[in-house]
């Protein structure tokens, strides 16, 4: 009763709200979050430290300040998610070499998209499904809340995309259909406890890498893209595509891997505020007698 409550009081009315509207509500969020509420604070300035260690306490500081202030307005631009058109979602979530799909598409190919948590990748969700000439599939774990996994589901999937839960992609693949798929991985998060990992150095930290993408692209010969997503000025972002492999298969362990973490890392170096760093990313540390990468 009280997610109910929550969404259709709040949620909802905010979600039909104008920009200019939302990002007033964002400011006003992020005065409470950052300087009363202190939300994973010391979180975000360890990851930071430890990823930029030639930073002084204030360049630190000034990411972390910066970082507050994108994390709110994802936060309500998530919200907004619910409510926006397919053309508005367009206008803000350009696209660039989006032909990269549509021709692995036209070859017979399915495609493993791989991104992380940079930019707005849930306004990326919405705006996906009508650019691209295959179906797009994202892997998501399910809420524990009933009721707003389905409000999700239910708001990510408006024009396209569809959600799909991580233990049945394999039921997926088995299918026999002539249509092609995207399928696209999150990749950047820790991995959980006894999941595989790919270890190799990432912002200056021994880190473990979900492998999970590539191994899932070489079971099924996919091409492999990246998609970069990148913050052009408030409100508004742009993904730029790019090839990583046209069959996963040829490819040597470790190399999809190495590839689209280092891409990520290369972004996030050159404009460090827009990545997810209150997500606690280095938690585990590598196993005795895990090989480090190079």
């Amino acid at each position: 009763m009280l997610s109910k409550l929550l969404y259709h009081l709040i949620i909802k009315p905010i979600s039909l709200l104008p920009f200019w509207l939302i990002y007033r509500i964002s400011d006003v969020v992020f005065f409470i979050l950052y300087y009363f509420v202190g939300y994973r604070k010391k979180v975000v300035y360890g990851n930071i430290q430890r990823s930029f260690p030639e930073k002084t306490p204030k360049e630190i500081k000034s990411i972390m300040f910066k970082f507050y202030r994108h994390f709110c307005d994802l936060i309500l631009e998530s919200i907004k998610g619910f409510s926006i058109s397919s053309a508005e979602a367009q206008k803000r979530m350009g696209s660039i070499n989006v032909d990269i799909i549509n021709q692995f598409g036209q070859e017979g190919k399915d495609v493993v998209l791989i991104g992380g948590h940079y930019g707005n990748w849930e306004l990326f969700a919405v705006a996906v499904g009508p650019t691209i000439n295959i179906k797009p599939i994202a892997l998501f774990t399910p809420l524990a809340n009933k009721f707003f996994d389905q409000k999700v589901k239910a708001s990510r999937s408006r024009f396209g995309l569809n959600l799909l839960p991580s233990v049945k992609v394999r039921e997926l693949m088995a299918e026999k259909t002539e249509e092609k798929r995207m399928i696209i991985f999150g990749s950047d998060q820790s991995p959980r406890k006894g999941q595989r990992a790919y270890w190799m150095k990432f912002l200056n930290q021994e880190t473990g890498v979900q492998f999970g993408a590539e191994k899932f692209a070489k079971e099924h010969n996919c091409a492999v893209v990246y998609g970069h997503i990148r913050r052009l000025k408030r409100g508004h972002f742009q993904i730029e595509y790019q090839a990583i492999c046209e069959d996963a298969s040829q490819t040597a362990y470790g190399e999809i891997t190495q590839k689209h973490t280092l891409l990520l890392e290369k972004e996030i170096i050159k404009e460090p505020a827009y990545w997810l760093w209150s997500h606690k990313r280095w938690k585990h540390t590598r196993p005795e007698g895990e090989v480090l990468n190079d």
